[in-house]
């Protein structure tokens, strides 16, 4: 069992967890995962882990409240227990001083680019972050990532801050107006319609890209294949060949097809768990 810590609610439907997991605290790098499962009866859901802090003997994960099991995770609260959260798991984001980095997040995939973002920094490169958000209630860590960024771009869709667009407005602006190369690595992490556009955009002008995916997974070793992706004409499998993969090389049409694959059961989930606790 894993106690919670702490629990907050930065953003609209999106939850912060603070877990006690010493052991997984020990070894988790950026890019890394856990594996959650709520009790007995749940589902294993994997979820990238933000932030650790060894001497404390935590880990710090965001949860957006999507399905039956995140909603189901959303009621609870400091004090309470999970059953299992087996990790770190995936390879490691390979970080190295690239010189500068354009670093891209989506909505929650923002949470998962910190830990990148900052260790970059670390490295030595100079950081320009691009945030892209639905609407201001949807931010979160925009302090943190605006505290190791040298630049940084705040994108929303209906324009309630920063400015109105996507996230490949400003990619589009800096590839066309500065110096090439603009950068000598980009890392694009959010949903996957947007790391397959700034994917193919980057590729346009020659500029590598990484790319986090988040393909359906159970087991998280390799052994049960729901992960398997194309990359580069090979089968992958994203829980232990990645998630980090060379965005250009990504076959976007298989990965979003493969997505869709439980949508019916996850319906009949989510209906059955908003007809228990949501409707009364």
């Amino acid at each position: 069992m894993f106690g919670i810590l702490e629990k907050s609610t930065p953003a609209k439907d999106i939850n912060r967890f603070v877990l006690a997991a010493p052991e997984i605290s020990k070894k988790a790098l950026p890019g890394q995962f856990v594996i959650i499962r709520l009790n007995d009866t749940g589902e294993r859901i994997p979820i990238t882990i933000s932030d650790c802090d060894p001497s404390a003997g935590t880990i710090t994960f965001f949860v957006q409240e999507v399905g039956s099991t995140t909603m189901e995770m959303g009621m609870l609260g400091a004090g309470d227990r999970i059953l299992d959260a087996a990790g770190p798991l995936g390879a490691a984001t390979r970080i190295e001083n690239y010189g500068t980095v354009i670093c891209v997040g989506g909505g929650v995939g923002t949470a998962v680019l910190y830990p990148v973002a900052k260790a970059l920094r670390k490295a030595g490169n100079r950081i320009i972050s691009i945030v892209g958000v639905r609407c201001s209630d949807m931010r979160i860590l925009e302090k943190e990532m605006r505290g190791i960024s040298d630049e940084i771009f705040i994108l929303t869709d209906d324009g309630s801050c920063g400015t109105k667009g996507f996230v490949t407005d400003a990619l589009s602006e800096i590839l066309k107006n500065r110096p090439a190369p603009a950068a000598g690595m980009v890392f694009a992490i959010g949903p996957v319609p947007m790391m397959r556009a700034v994917s193919k955009m980057t590729e346009q002008f020659g500029l590598k890209t990484t790319v986090s995916l988040n393909p359906i997974m159970v087991d998280g070793t390799g052994m049960c294949g729901s992960c398997r992706v194309t990359v580069g004409g090979k089968t992958k499998f994203a829980c232990v060949d990645g998630p980090d993969f060379d965005g250009h090389l990504v076959d976007w049409q298989e990965l979003c097809g493969r997505l869709r694959f439980f949508e019916k059961e996850e319906k009949t989930a989510l209906d059955h768990f908003c007809r228990l606790y949501k409707n009364g």
